[in-house]
């Protein structure tokens, strides 16, 4: 994954890897969920094995719904970053709330995401830090 690729998470881990200000959009109340990749796999994997009967669509993804500014000060907690958080003016696109409905997943798939936020960002975390050490 690029370091630059403008997704909320890499954004906020990489700016507070720099100890850069933490960019938000809005006042950081707007909800978004998180799903660590692993977890998606795993519904992929699932949804392949099921029988050609069922084809989907099937939402997944992790219902667990943070803030941007949870998300933003939790990054700021495990880097140990000296980031502050800079507030900037919402897009008129920006959704406020993210969060999928999965009971389809947990009844055909027999799936959940089992990964919470603050693992997939500590797994995460040491990726993007490597990168910018190259």
């Amino acid at each position: 994954m690029h370091p630059n690729d403008g997704r909320v998470v890499s954004n906020f881990i990489v700016q507070a890897l720099q100890n850069k200000p933490i960019t938000i959009y809005g006042d950081g109340s707007q909800t978004r969920s998180f799903c660590y990749v692993d977890d998606l796999i795993e519904a992929f994997v699932r949804l392949m094995a099921t029988d050609d009967d069922f084809t989907g669509p099937v939402n997944t993804g992790n219902p667990g719904e943070f803030t941007i500014k949870e998300l933003a000060e939790m990054v700021i907690q495990l880097v140990s970053s000296k980031s502050i958080l800079e507030f900037k003016d919402l897009p008129s696109d920006d959704p406020l709330q993210r969060k999928p409905d999965i009971s389809l997943a947990k009844e055909k798939l027999k799936w959940e995401p089992k990964v919470q936020l603050d693992e997939g960002l500590e797994r995460t975390i040491p990726y993007f830090a490597n990168l910018l050490r190259s």
